[in-house]
């Protein structure tokens, strides 16, 4: 992995470099080849100062080679940790400079390795980030980031970086004191050569970071204690206690803070062993390797290019999907409202304006992108596209009408995908001149941020039109599963049995906040009532009606709550009005329960129903019928099934997903509990055929 490039006035340059793979990861291997290698150069006297460069284009270090850790216990883990950090504590205590020249992604271990270096140049380019992202993994910093990075930047600004994963674009690390200085791409290293030798000559020095007030209040012991108080409250909220990384984090940046950085470096080895080996990061790395298999191509088909895309429907989701593709290719947008057309380009701009502002592009490709945005009312403007995505009201005869249209003026080989989150594709191609052409492309609101792409093929569906709409989707940076064509599709389907179980417990005389609470508890990110509020009651009155007939036919039966709470002028947060007030003047703490509610589902006389009893109900409703999913082929395996319920409604992410947590519970235990809840609640708690035959053949989901 590691080039030595000797210069003739006495600079060394580390070039990194890994031969088998497209980005540079760190090792056990790594690191004792460095210390073979690199650290004899710090007192080699012929050697006057370093600089470490990536030859890869577009990444610096991407972090640590997480396959290595999958099968080592908790001490192998910390031994490799304190490894890495004699070394890295070795280069930074140095009296020789050594300078850190990054261009691309410095991500975990890599911005760590920068961190040890005495001066860090970065180059000012959309693909340069710098990040401490371990914690999305369920793990800490392992080689000096909590000590370190606090070092250069503060407690204050350290503690965002540590406990959340946030990214940092070169300007905004300048600001901050993590950059030392920025620079272009081209000739990096050469930058970082005359850096190096102007820091060995005495002729520059790191210029120490301009404080603010809360640094300086930070600074002091009684600072300390109160910033340290307030991150370990705040992670407790956001958390509710269920993810160990971020309170390891704090614990080590406190005693680096208390007991100096040495003791923090020790802390730092002992927790990372710890959390590696936790079912919580077990879990987080496999939903990061999911992600990355996720966009492989979808097999049975080869990806035409999209050289021009058309939207139809210029509402929130049709603007969404234009604001993530402008950078892929031009994109025009159709819909029959000039007011329609004024709002989706107020979506557009201020997408763009955010992504300007933030680093992820420069104003020029800001303008670029822009102009390939088209916004027209004529249907004569879609022609030419090689993917039409329709995202209008979600009627099926409508859907049908706009899908007509469209193959008068797009070419045979042109792909129409409906942004769809439960009608049938089988039923929205019927009577299509080519419904080998037609499939979903269910998006999820709002798009730029959300991270899930699902897929729908129906019967008659070409693997081609599929690879096309994976391709692309991939493109746009989601993560795509494909799914079978079906009443709910994947995620929608166990969506709605999940949300309408919360509705009938609030009928049988539950609190809507102890429901939501309970839940949140579980791990999700928001509580279900609360999500119906946010989707719409009236939406959710639309899929409870089309998938209530699908599951009649396995003798289940919905409640007509939500249509019943529409009638009433119950709309969500639309209209104020849902199972929450949402008052026009926002204030602080919760939003108060609509106590009308009570009164249009069972009555104003509520009940305490123990939290374990609402998760064991609402979980245990989504992971049996994502088993019928997979045992219906409506999903092609577990992997897929666990991505769809975390990244597209908020499965648990450190539970694993539906799949993994069967696994983890043992499927013996949940037909237990599922026997028990539909002797108790009836039918519809019936374990899957597929549970009961892994019970009698002692299999899992997954082989590890």
């Amino acid at each position: 992995m590691i080039t030595l490039e000797h210069r003739d006035d006495g600079v060394a340059i580390v070039w990194l470099d890994h031969p088998d793979k497209a980005v540079n990861t760190l090792s056990p291997a790594v690191v004792e080849e460095f210390n073979q290698r690199v650290a004899p150069l710090l007192d080699d006297a012929s050697v006057r100062a370093l600089v470490v460069v990536s030859a890869k284009p577009d990444t610096f270090i991407a972090g640590a080679d997480l396959d290595l850790i999958e099968d080592l216990g908790e001490a192998e883990i910390s031994a490799m940790s304190r490894d890495g950090n004699a070394l890295l504590e070795r280069i930074f205590t140095s009296s020789k400079p050594v300078v850190a020249a990054v261009h691309g992604a410095a991500l975990g271990g890599g911005l760590e390795v920068a961190l040890a270096c005495h001066y860090i140049l970065a180059t000012d380019d959309p693909k340069t980030v710098l990040a401490q992202s371990e914690v999305m993994l369920g793990l800490l910093p392992a080689g000096g980031g909590t000590q370190r990075l606090m070092e250069r930047v503060g407690l204050v600004a350290a503690l965002p970086m540590l406990l959340t994963g946030k990214r940092v674009r070169a300007r905004r690390a300048k600001k901050m004191g993590l950059v030392d200085a920025i620079t272009t791409p081209g000739g990096i290293a050469e930058t970082g050569v005359r850096a190096a030798l102007a820091m060995a000559d005495g002729k520059l020095k790191r210029r120490p970071r301009k404080k603010s007030l809360m640094d300086r209040f930070a600074s002091t012991a009684p600072g300390r204690a109160v910033v340290l108080r307030k991150a370990r409250q705040q992670v407790l909220r956001r958390t509710r206690g269920l993810y160990p990384a971020p309170p390891a984090i704090l614990d080590c940046v406190e005693t680096g803070l208390k007991e100096g950085r040495v003791a923090g470096l020790a802390r730092e080895s002992e927790y990372f062993g710890k959390l590696a080996v936790s079912s919580e990061s077990r879990n987080l790395v496999r939903l990061f390797h999911s992600m990355n298999e996720a966009k492989k191509p979808s097999g049975g088909g080869e990806a035409r290019e999209v050289s021009r895309l058309a939207v139809l429907g210029g509402g929130f989701m049709g603007a969404g999907v234009a604001s993530v593709s402008l950078g892929l290719c031009p994109v025009v947008v159709r819909d029959l409202s000039d007011e329609v057309l004024g709002k989706a380009a107020k979506v557009v701009d201020d997408g763009l304006k955010r992504q300007v502002q933030s680093g992820a592009i420069p104003s020029v490709e800001s303008d670029r992108r822009r102009s390939r945005l088209l916004l027209t009312t004529e249907v004569g403007d879609i022609e030419g596209a090689d993917l039409v995505i329709e995202a209008v009201f979600e009627d099926v005869e409508l859907k049908r009408r706009v899908l007509a249209e469209v193959e008068e003026r797009v070419a045979a080989d042109a792909v129409f995908a409906s942004n769809t989150s439960a009608l049938p594709i089988a039923e929205i191609a019927a009577g299509a001149s080519h419904p080998e052409r037609v499939l979903g492309m269910h998006y999820f609101s709002p798009v730029p941020k959300m991270p899930l792409l699902e897929i729908v093929v129906a019967d008659a569906t070409a693997p081609w039109a599929t690879a096309v709409a994976h391709a692309f989707g991939t493109k746009q940076g989601k993560t795509c599963i494909v799914v079978k064509d079906g009443p709910g599709f994947y995620t929608t389907r166990i969506l709605a049995p999940f949300l309408n179980e919360a509705v009938l417990l609030v009928e049988e005389g539950a609190r809507v906040e102890d429901v939501d609470r309970a839940i949140k508890d579980f791990g999700c990110p928001v509580g279900p009532l609360a999500l119906v509020d946010e989707v719409g009651i009236d939406v959710g009155a639309h899929v409870a009606d089309e998938l209530g007939r699908a599951f009649s036919d396995r003798g289940l039966e919905s409640s007509d709550a939500m249509a019943r709470l529409y009638e009433a002028g119950l709309h969500g947060r639309k209209n104020g009005r849902g199972f929450y007030l949402y008052p026009a003047k926002k204030k602080k703490g919760p939003k108060p329960v609509n106590r009308e509610v009570y009164s249009l589902l069972g009555g104003a006389e509520r009940r305490t129903v123990e939290a374990s009893e609402i998760q064991a109900r609402l979980a245990l409703m989504m992971v049996n019928e994502a088993v019928h999913c997979l045992q219906e082929g409506v999903i092609s395996s577990p992997r897929d099934g666990d991505l769809g319920a975390i990244l597209g409604i908020g499965f648990p992410p450190f539970r694993g997903g539906p799949f993994r947590y069967v696994d983890a519970e043992g499927a013996s235990k949940i037909v237990d509990r599922l026997e028990t809840l539909a002797h108790e609640h009836g039918p519809r708690f019936d374990p899957a055929a597929m549970l009961t035959e892994m019970v009698k053949s002692g299999g899992r989901f997954y082989e590890s």
